[in-house]
């Protein structure tokens, strides 16, 4: 049976979490018969991040319902959702964290937007009406990525106040190409995606969901800040130069 979403999981050093994750999302996906798909990229991780995987994926016998994948070297979160995204098999495909900050439960938000609705793509939101912040992240940090938010309105003219929650649902049949069009690797990538989408006229919705922080966040701000920003330059350039034009990237 082909499966009707595929589970997106980016990965780095995951060896703590990653197992209860997988068990969480195929648990939940199972219990409503949900015929899914789970594929975690592993981007060049020091630890037993793909070894956890494939125990699991041994453990519970999923076969071809589990996709593993090994980026070697490290190349950045943007690009192991790009690589799973390109090999997910899901008529709908779901990108999300490997800590499970938004739960997985909240999922049904977004597919009342794109699986039973009219919109291409749905994300998770943690500043729109009707979000919760279960946990906060420290006041530096949540402060911060409303700065970046900001420079993301001024430097793309992207309307939402957060696009960088790790929790996306795409329709495949629409949104396959964006990922062809993704220049991105590093954490702007979703900058990208959502900027490219609008440009393509493809139909979006923020969607308020409940967050958790987690200990344990890859983003380092010293480096990784910096980057983001030049990240906002690259991506107005690429437009400029006409690398997001839909026939050219889908002919």
């Amino acid at each position: 049976m082909n499966p009707l979403i595929s589970v997106i999981i980016p990965a780095f050093n995951e060896e703590n979490r990653l197992g209860l994750t997988l068990e969480k999302v195929l648990t939940y996906f199972d219990h409503r018969r949900t015929p899914v798909e789970i594929v975690v990229v592993d981007d060049d991780s020091t630890d037993a991040t793909s070894e956890v995987a494939g125990a699991f994926r041994r453990d519970h016998q999923l076969g071809d319902r589990m996709q593993i994948h090994r980026s070697r070297p490290n190349r950045g979160k943007g690009f192991s959702v790009k690589r799973g995204m390109q090999a997910a098999g899901g008529s709908f495909a779901l990108m999300t964290d490997a800590d499970l900050s938004t739960p997985i439960e909240e999922v049904e938000k977004l597919e009342r937007e794109v699986v039973h609705g009219t919109h291409d793509l749905a994300f998770g939101s943690r500043d729109v009406q009707g979000s919760v912040v279960a946990i906060r992240q420290s006041w530096f940090r949540e402060n911060s990525g409303k700065i970046f938010n900001r420079f993301v309105r001024l430097a793309t003219g992207l309307p939402f106040r957060d696009t960088q929650c790790g929790f996306k649902l795409f329709d495949m049949s629409r949104c396959r190409p964006l990922f062809a069009a993704q220049t991105v690797y590093g954490f702007g990538f979703d900058v990208e995606l959502l900027y490219v989408a609008r440009k393509w006229g493809l139909s979006m919705k923020e969607v308020p969901v409940v967050w958790r922080h987690a200990p344990g966040s890859k983003v380092r701000f010293a480096t990784d800040a910096p980057r983001m920003l030049l990240d906002l330059f690259r991506i107005r350039l690429n437009d400029l130069r006409g690398r997001y034009d839909r026939d050219k990237v889908t002919r």
